[in-house]
């Protein structure tokens, strides 16, 4: 009943099937260009040539079915990252039935409650995330994390992901009582396992800060936007991209306030940083050169305004 499960997914998915060998098994060589292919991918993914990583993903693919067999960790893989550059190409309907091949080939081969089962859950719940189909991701991302709790233990970082995961859904739809103690543990946890000062505790207190900003708690949230701030400072380059993101935050707390001479400083950062990292004509550069304009229109400068705003325009009338 098994291999008749898989078979029929196969043809269904149109990914073919060789017959019921289990593969030879992936030899040193073998397996090192497949390692070959998924850094390709990769590469193809962040360059934002996703129809050349679906061929590549593809061929990965075809080479750890033909190699590993169906039961092997390779096929999940492959799935998986074929799947992430669909769902990238907003081919959602493509992307969904790749996801729900690896679930059921990893709760085929390894259990129900297998880690990597887990995954899958949370790769599928993603992707109804990204489609707006909250109801729907809700039980996966549950499911996912109740396997990493009684697979890993209630404190492992990856439970912490979960939990993330589960309270970000939560705040999109509004649930912010429920999303605050999913915040809450996650932070905890990544905490105690990876230390004060690791990024994803910055992470974590962003998150936690911005949940208490959309709820006008602002004097809890500035505390925590600082102390993100602080280990980013530390920890990554003067023009990382999380950087900007926290001075973002911090400067959007005061401005929100009303404290738009601390403000101003912050958002200025962040439009160094932006305009150096990124291409001049990026929706991130337009998006800062906005908030400082309104700064400035705010304190009455209304000709430092207008210069930004023409810079804005600019941008927004070239067509992605």
């Amino acid at each position: 009943m098994k291999r008749l499960t898989i078979v029929w997914l196969l043809l269904l998915l149109g990914l073919g099937w060789s017959g019921p060998s289990q593969g030879q098994g992936f030899k040193p060589k073998t397996l090192l260009e497949w390692e070959t292919l998924n850094a390709e991918i990769v590469s193809l993914y962040k360059q934002g040539r996703y129809d050349r990583a679906v061929e590549v993903a593809k061929k990965a693919l075809q080479m750890a079915k033909e190699t590993g067999g169906l039961d092997h960790p390779t096929v999940a893989l492959s799935l998986n990252n074929l799947a992430l550059v669909y769902k990238a190409q907003g081919q959602y309907v493509q992307a969904e039935r790749l996801y729900l091949f690896a679930l059921t080939l990893g709760e085929l081969a390894r259990g129900r409650d297998h880690p990597s089962v887990a995954t899958s859950l949370n790769n599928l719940a993603a992707l109804y995330r990204t489609q707006g189909r909250y109801a729907e991701a809700e039980p996966y991302y549950k499911r996912s994390l109740a396997i990493k709790e009684k697979a890993l233990g209630s404190d492992h970082v990856s439970v912490a992901l979960s939990l993330n995961n589960l309270a970000e859904l939560h705040c999109l739809q509004g649930q912010h009582a429920q999303a605050e103690p999913l915040y809450e543990r996650a932070l905890a946890i990544r905490e105690k396992r990876l230390g004060p000062d690791h990024p994803a505790v910055a992470a974590s207190l962003n998150n936690l800060a911005e949940l208490y900003r959309f709820q006008s708690r602002y004097a809890q949230a500035e505390p925590l936007y600082k102390r993100a701030l602080a280990i980013r400072e530390k920890t990554l380059g003067p023009d990382h991209a999380e950087l900007a993101t926290s001075l973002n935050n911090l400067g959007a707390l005061y401005d929100h306030q009303g404290q738009y001479g601390q403000a101003e400083p912050l958002y200025k950062r962040v439009l160094a940083i932006r305009e150096k990292t990124l291409a001049p004509d990026h929706p991130a550069v337009a998006t800062s050169l906005e908030n400082l304009a309104a700064i400035y229109r705010k304190t009455n400068r209304e000709e430092a305004a207008a210069a930004l705003e023409k810079r804005v325009a600019a941008i927004r009338a070239i067509k992605p």
